[in-house]
């Protein structure tokens, strides 16, 4: 059986996270996607507890995918859950660059392997940091968010 962590911060989960979940889910016996603290960023919008709940209810029709919520390293949580490789999404050039560092990192602290696997064209351009501002501004994302995340966000800048 072969296992695979996603780790993201997911602040939300988007239509784009959701396609590489699904593709996963597809390649693989397990899953598990797991929003993390990323110290690096300023605060979320949504706590980890959130984002963990939207994760959970956008993945529910994957059978093989569990959500977890963690505040380490990718790489203690991958030793935790037992997970083979760790796997990423990659949309453009530049995300390649930083992914490979990070992946380059984690191999030599942990052993452990990333797979990258590219986003669709359709998915290529969303971003959670676009998705906040548009929804902050009353802007329709319907078309790049799983609906939980959607009532989520309409919900949080309701007038």
């Amino acid at each position: 059986m072969t296992r695979v962590l996603y780790p993201g911060s997911f602040d939300p989960i988007h239509n784009g996270h959701l396609e590489l979940i699904e593709v996963a889910a597809s390649l693989f016996d397990s899953v598990v996607v797991a929003t993390i603290g990323n110290p690096q960023k300023t605060s979320g919008l949504f706590s980890l507890a959130e984002r963990h709940e939207m994760i959970e209810a956008s993945v529910a029709h994957l059978s093989n995918v569990e959500a977890v919520a963690w505040s380490s390293l990718v790489v203690d949580l991958a030793k935790q859950v037992e997970a083979d490789f760790l796997v990423k999404g990659l949309r453009a050039v530049s995300d390649f660059e930083s992914e490979l560092q990070q992946s380059q990192m984690n191999l030599a602290i942990s052993g452990v392997h990333t797979l990258f696997i590219p986003s669709a064209t359709e998915h290529s351009f969303v971003a959670s940091k676009w998705i906040r501002e548009i929804a902050r501004f009353g802007g329709d994302i319907t078309s790049m968010v799983p609906a939980p995340v959607a009532q989520r966000l309409a919900d949080t800048f309701a007038p």
